[in-house]
């Protein structure tokens, strides 16, 4: 699988072979400490190491959070850089949840943070934020085009206070649409004639219910976090997603996590959870 593929096409060719299921990787202080860990640098290396020996050659996605590794500064991004590159060495597919969203040059060097092809933190997709306008991540875009690299972009998130702002209505907009439905418009438009499927996806929240109101078919792939500690299970998929399901990248965090430190259960859980998710997608 060369590297130079667009990342849509290794997503769909990854997730066939390893099973649909991203795993989140948040160190925050209270996992830790139910692994038996300080809240320190020791303390998330151990982690880290831990989940990437365990899954990294088994497991399709990993969305590693990238606050829980900043709030340790220089050795927390270290810890970082060296879990994406063994992750990406075992086969896995990387999304960087950061979360960028700015203007202009700072835009830029957010995409060159995480999406250029020699950077140390170089990620085969990262999240963004468009409500600074969509088109202030052109840099990104363009620069993911480059380097076969994706983005997964917020459009229907499932925190409660996603609401206000991606379900409010354009008013200069002809047809009504709502923010969200606005952003999936736009990812349509760049996913247009990719085969098998595009590199730009949305986040949808897997817990947000019947969402026949929205046009999910962007011809790319779908984030879906909220599986497992959040409340939803693979089962609602199809009910929040309809025809697009086959495109849900399912995110699981805490329901993996929880069974840690323990290699075995690690696996065991992953790989229950991508058995479920496959069933329900068919």
């Amino acid at each position: 699988m060369s590297p130079l593929d667009p990342f849509g096409a290794r997503l769909r060719r990854t997730m066939d072979a390893r099973g649909p299921l991203c795993v989140g990787i948040d160190p925050h202080g209270s996992l830790l400490s139910a692994w038996g860990l300080n809240d320190d640098i020791h303390g998330l290396e151990t982690f880290t190491r831990t989940v990437v020996d365990a899954l990294a050659d088994r497991v399709a996605v990993f969305k590693p959070q990238s606050a829980f590794f900043e709030r340790f500064g220089s050795r927390g991004i270290a810890v970082l850089e060296k879990a994406v590159a063994d992750l990406r060495d075992a086969g896995a597919l990387v999304i960087m949840d950061a979360k960028r969203g700015d203007i202009g040059s700072t835009m830029a060097a957010y995409a060159e943070t995480y999406l250029r092809k020699d950077a140390p933190l170089f990620s085969d997709a990262l999240t963004v934020s468009p409500y600074l306008g969509y088109g202030s991540l052109k840099p990104a875009v363009d620069l993911a085009r480059e380097s076969g690299a994706g983005l997964f972009v917020l459009a229907l998130t499932s925190n409660p206070e996603g609401a206000e702002v991606q379900r409010a209505v354009r008013s200069e907009d002809p047809a009504g649409r709502t923010i969200g439905a606005t952003m999936l418009a736009h990812l349509a438009d760049e996913n247009a004639g990719e085969t098998p499927l595009g590199s730009f996806g949305a986040v949808v929240g897997a817990t947000l219910g019947d969402l026949s109101s929205y046009d999910l078919d962007i011809n790319g792939p779908l984030l879906a976090p909220g599986i497992g500690a959040q409340g939803a299970t693979p089962a609602d998929l199809p009910g929040v997603f309809g025809a697009a399901v086959r495109n849900v990248v399912p995110s699981v965090s805490r329901g993996v996590l929880r069974h840690g430190p323990d290699a075995a259960g690690l696996r065991e859980a992953a790989r229950r959870y991508a058995e479920e998710v496959r069933a329900a997608i068919g």
